[in-house]
């Protein structure tokens, strides 16, 4: 006796779309440890964009073998440096800033980062991990001097960098941050949330995680709001 069977339907791609980030450390789930990863996983969370995280893909096996990427709903995998266009696709915001944002921008990516590098352990060393894309020296301004004394007589293999003075520009940095944010709920007097807070979010909390937490701390504006924002970011991940 002949039975029919209703047809199968083919498998349909995830209708949300996949955040790969680098995995968060231990007990501060879900934020990834990695601020570039952390930045953009804020930026969706305060845009209100729904994306679930992955954080088994190895940098390796990424675009430019670099996280974060965005495995988008319809198989399209993006990098980092395309997320806002697609996002402003699919949940339209106004993004425009200030030309005042520029600075700021410049600021957390060149003497907060450049810090947050020097602060971070070293890795094993026969770790797996990808190097650096990025040196200390090309994140400062000015660069730092070139070697002198003996030092000079052997082929270049770097810079001079001076720990104490990158560190103390990072807590210049973050003070500034604090004088600018004064009460305000967002960045710069915004009404919402802006690419700037979900960058300003990312640094703060990879600093509060660091030998450098002082630098926020001392801050009590800077404590609170990144608080709260860190819980609104927590829940969009729940």
């Amino acid at each position: 006796m002949l039975h029919t069977h209703p047809a199968q339907r083919p498998p349909r791609l995830a209708a949300t779309p996949a955040l790969w980030i680098c995995a968060p450390l231990a007990g501060d789930a879900p934020f990834s440890a990695d601020v570039e990863c952390l930045r953009w996983q804020a930026f969706l969370a305060l845009r209100g964009i729904p994306v679930h995280l992955r954080t088994d893909i190895d940098p390796a096996g990424a675009l430019d073998q670099r996280l974060p990427n965005l495995h988008a709903a319809n198989d399209e995998l993006l990098p980092a440096n395309a997320i806002q266009d697609w996002a402003s696709k699919h949940v339209p915001n106004d993004d425009s800033l200030p030309d005042e944002s520029h600075a700021w921008f410049a600021l957390l990516e060149g003497p907060v980062h450049a810090a947050l590098l020097l602060a971070a352990p070293a890795p094993p060393l026969f770790s797996l991990r990808p190097a650096p894309t990025q040196s200390l020296a090309a994140l400062l301004t000015p660069p730092p001097p070139p070697l002198t004394g003996l030092a000079a007589l052997c082929p270049p293999r770097g810079a001079r960098i001076s720990p104490d003075v990158i560190y103390a520009n990072s807590d210049e940095a973050i003070a500034a941050l604090s004088h600018r944010l004064a009460t305000d709920k967002w960045f710069l007097a915004s009404p919402h949330p802006t690419p700037l807070d979900a960058l300003v979010f990312a640094y703060l909390h990879c600093i509060l995680a660091s030998k450098l937490r002082d630098q926020v701390t001392r801050h009590v504006n800077l404590v609170a709001w990144e608080w709260r924002v860190r819980d609104q970011v927590r829940a969009a991940f729940q």
